[in-house]
């Protein structure tokens, strides 16, 4: 009897892994899907930045600043920015959510509220697109002092 459980426990969980629930993916649509986007190394979009990090210097506790990170895309097709991500709220990215033509250049506006924060900030923004390699960084530096 027991081994019968846990054939029907394993059985109801190998399915359930591989069960496309409502709205989501199986593993085997994720890798059709990864596929569809793969990027050829030879023609991609290259995603080059003015700068990529940026220091605000000293700041009061409460300050709210943003900086604007220019780039470029000097590869040879479409740059797609599908996110861009910072490691908590206090820091909020926002970038170009049309292509960017080769040869054409855009902006990742990067906002930074310094509330409850103290002492030097480094503060990494990861853009994610299709480019080779996929991720791509920049970063705000400040210090925020006390009020």
């Amino acid at each position: 009897m027991k081994k019968i459980w846990i054939l029907a426990f394993a059985i109801v969980s190998f399915t359930a892994c591989n069960s496309n629930k409502e709205g989501g993916e199986t593993s085997d649509s994720l890798a059709a899907n990864k596929k569809e986007i793969a990027v050829d190394p030879e023609n991609s979009p290259i995603i080059t930045f003015e700068e990529t990090e940026f220091d605000f210097g000293d700041l009061k506790q409460g300050d709210e600043v943003k900086h604007i990170f220019k780039f470029k895309n000097t590869g040879k097709t479409n740059l797609i920015i599908e996110t861009a991500t910072a490691p908590c709220g206090c820091t909020v990215p926002s970038w170009p959510k049309e292509p960017i033509a080769a040869g054409a250049s855009g902006e990742i506006e990067v906002k930074f509220n310094s509330t409850g924060k103290e002492g030097v900030q480094n503060k990494v923004v990861t853009i994610t697109a299709n480019t080779v390699p996929s991720t791509t960084t920049v970063k705000i530096i400040c210090n925020v002092l006390k009020k």
